[in-house]
């Protein structure tokens, strides 16, 4: 997903839930997986290459790191953990089929709105159909060159990351569904995250009292 739509995602998720210093962390963390080294090597990052178990345990991973820094009052580092979580929790709706089966459920006239899309339908998440863009490279990597793209995309297998994926408004009316997906799967990781938590941990983390 573009990182202008992570940081919507995240300002539309975390909006009045924590504060502003808080959420810049959280965003800078977020959009940083998105540079050259967390691209490269990276598919636990993004849910890429069907990399399913490998991305739920990237976000466990960074879920506990939130535990672990707030008992030592390391709070930046908190947020910047819950940041890289969030980032590969919203790119499972943009770089899978996820909105795609989901949507296929319904015919033309009923199909819900992006605002009522199920983000966490486990028939479709334990699905064997269920998959995530592959990374062809270089190909790949010439398809995000607006000259090259029209003459590379052909070349590309229909289960490429150039294909399937849904990052921008420019995939079509997906996208709605996939954005509306991340905003809730957003909020329902800072809720878990929350879970577990003592009050005074709690507070430093949303950023309420002075550290």
């Amino acid at each position: 997903m573009l990182k202008l739509y992570h940081r919507q995602i995240l300002q539309e998720a975390l909006e009045n839930k924590i504060g502003h210093r808080a959420l810049k962390i959280i965003i800078e963390a977020n959009l940083k997986q998105d540079g050259l080294r967390g691209q490269l090597g990276h598919d636990e990052y993004h849910f890429d290459n069907n990399a399913f178990e490998e991305s739920y345990a990237y976000i466990e991973e960074n879920r506990a790191q939130v535990h672990t820094a707030l008992k030592s009052r390391y709070i930046e580092d908190a947020w910047a953990a819950f940041g890289r979580l969030s980032h590969t929790a919203q790119d499972f709706y943009a770089h899978s089929n996820y909105i795609t089966l989901w949507l296929a459920q319904f015919d033309k006239e009923t199909v819900p709105l992006p605002a009522d899309v199920d983000h966490a339908d486990q028939a479709i998440i334990k699905s064997e159909k269920l998959q995530s863009g592959k990374l062809y490279y270089p190909l790949e990597i010439l398809s995000y060159i607006p000259l090259l793209k029209r003459y590379v995309m052909p070349y590309l297998p229909k289960d490429s990351h150039a294909w399937m994926n849904i990052d921008s408004p420019n995939q079509g009316e997906k996208f709605d569904y996939t954005y509306a997906a991340a905003v809730k799967r957003t909020r329902d990781e800072f809720e878990k995250t929350l879970t577990g938590l003592s009050n005074e941990e709690r507070d430093l983390f949303l950023h309420i009292v002075a550290i």
